[in-house]
């Protein structure tokens, strides 16, 4: 053996599943699934009868939590969908740099640099104007299936 030390390219990435699956006919409104591969926040289902293959099948229309689109499936009832696991975290604003990317400060006390500005015209208009006015704002971040967006906003106050 050689006593070179060797260097791995880390991600720290513990290996989860960016999903979990569940059963069709459990997944209700409000919840989430993944359909055509995005996340997606369910705003319809729709049960039917078992046919004459013996299947009751569960109609789903999600709204893509990233991108706003509307997505439909139709799944058995009784097999597995994929749902992602989708987590919000609040960061506080630090700074927006003229590229569209923001400055997050984290719980730890570092920044997280790699987000860029909501493509919602609203919101995105609110965080500008805002910060333009020297306040205090936190941002909620959703993260799901490896992607991240500034989804909410909320003012703490003047500096």
């Amino acid at each position: 053996m050689s006593d070179e030390e060797h260097h791995f390219e880390s991600k720290a990435d513990a290996g989860a599943s960016k999903t979990f699956p569940q059963q069709a006919g459990t997944i209700r409104k409000n919840g989430y699934i993944v359909i055509k591969n995005r996340p997606c926040k369910v705003v319809e289902v729709s049960t039917s009868k078992t046919g004459k293959h013996g299947h009751a099948k569960c109609h789903f229309v999600g709204i893509d939590i990233f991108t706003g689109k509307k997505l439909e499936d139709i799944v058995p009832s009784s097999h597995n969908c994929d749902v992602p696991h989708v987590n919000r975290i609040d960061y506080q604003l630090i700074d927006i740099s003229e590229d569209g990317f923001v400055s997050l400060l984290t719980d730890s006390g570092g920044t997280k640099d790699d987000l860029r500005l909501p493509t919602d015209e609203n919101l995105l208009s609110q965080i500008k104007d805002g910060f333009a006015d020297g306040k205090d704002l936190v941002v909620s971040v959703m993260s799901s299936m490896g992607e991240e967006q500034i989804c909410a906003l909320k003012d703490i106050g003047p500096k």
